[in-house]
């Protein structure tokens, strides 16, 4: 079916969404059905179809509007905890993913999508692709307005990315409920020496 993109959602899409959203998040994206969706929407088959055109769209409208929210979320928190640039900015980062993951069970949205459609032509791929660069490009702006030098700040911001995502993981996936707080530190420390 044709890739509809939805711009402003009608009460039932957004209903539609709101709960495509949780349930995809919750039990997995290859787990939930078009059934079992509209049916906890009280909505029909053919009204998701009617305003998505196909699950897989409304599985990359579902990983696009989470990387919207954690986009705002990010730069609310940034601006609230750590408005002027500097090393305190760069680590507000990790502190706002880990109030963002605080009631989070599931971890990364991405992560766990990726597991589900990775390696395959589905169109959320593109979207969690875009997030995770998304993330890297920002420590590298973050560590550069730092005063990070321009030729370290490349590798740096993707060491920084690197401890992002693998704290994210290992949280969650490994246990470690205090993860984002090791990464944090091993980040300040990457930071630390890169300003000397």
């Amino acid at each position: 079916m044709a890739q509809r993109q939805p711009g402003v959602l009608t009460p039932a899409g957004q209903r539609l969404l709101d709960t495509a959203s949780a349930l995809f998040y919750r039990h997995g994206i290859r787990a939930v059905g078009v059934d079992a969706i509209a049916a906890a929407a009280g909505t029909t088959k053919k009204t998701l179809y009617d305003r998505f055109g196909s699950k897989d769209a409304l599985v990359a409208l579902y990983l696009r509007r989470r990387f919207e929210r954690w986009s705002a979320f990010l730069a609310g928190y940034l601006d609230e905890h750590a408005p002027r640039p500097g090393p305190d900015r760069v680590l507000a980062v990790f502190d706002a993913l880990a109030e963002w993951q605080r009631d989070a069970e599931r971890g990364c949205a991405f992560v766990n999508a990726y597991a589900e459609i990775g390696g395959t032509d589905h169109p959320g791929v593109a979207v969690i692709r875009t997030e995770k660069e998304t993330v890297r490009e920002l420590y590298v702006r973050l560590v550069t307005e730092a005063g990070v030098p321009p030729a370290a700040a490349t590798e740096l911001g993707l060491r920084l990315a690197l401890l992002h995502e693998g704290g994210l993981v290992t949280m969650t996936a490994g246990g470690q409920r205090d993860a984002l707080t090791h990464a944090r530190a091993a980040a300040a420390d990457l930071l630390a020496a890169a300003l000397r």
